[in-house]
């Protein structure tokens, strides 16, 4: 199951929360999300009302991408972390399992040092539930549960003649 294949299931979900909640509070942070690799917010937890959550999320996403770019040509796989330092604020942020990116902002009421111990607590918590989603979704889809989506059988001909 790929990333985009991401099927969300609410206890999952709940632990996800969960996590991003006690990240925040343990680091300080002024905020915490997490971000699939194609710029979709899936959870979030702080300071969130001054900030444009979506463009915020799809451009962490586009750095994680550039950033994947500059790693294949230094002969990397992928930098896995990320850190950007500002006057007031800094942004870390982390590549989960290569499936989703945990992005946590934070100022001089932290560290570095103590985002980046919590952070790394904080991915093995979601790389388990991240796991656990997948084998639910591969386990339903063979039980019949989980339905292809309903956009697979149309055709690019549907669509130009939707357009027409």
């Amino acid at each position: 199951m790929s990333s985009s294949d991401l099927v969300m299931y609410e206890e999952e979900f709940r632990k996800i929360d969960e996590e991003l909640q006690k990240l925040y509070q343990q680091t300080n942070a002024k905020v915490v999300f997490l971000v699939d690799k194609n710029g979709q917010l899936i959870a979030s937890a702080g300071e969130t009302h001054d900030i444009d959550t979506t463009s915020l999320a799809s451009l962490t996403a586009g750095n994680i991408a550039a950033t994947g770019g500059i790693a294949r040509l230094l002969g990397e796989k992928e930098f896995t972390i990320l850190f950007h330092e500002g006057e007031k604020d800094n942004v870390h942020i982390s590549l989960i399992g290569q499936r989703v990116i945990l992005v946590v902002i934070f100022d001089n009421r932290s560290s570095l040092g103590l985002v980046r111990l919590r952070v790394k607590k904080s991915s093995e918590s979601l790389v388990v539930i991240f796991n656990e989603i997948t084998a639910k979704a591969e386990r339903e889809k063979s039980e019949g549960k989980l339905d292809e989506s309903p956009f697979a059988e149309i055709s690019d001909e549907d669509i130009d003649n939707l357009f027409r």
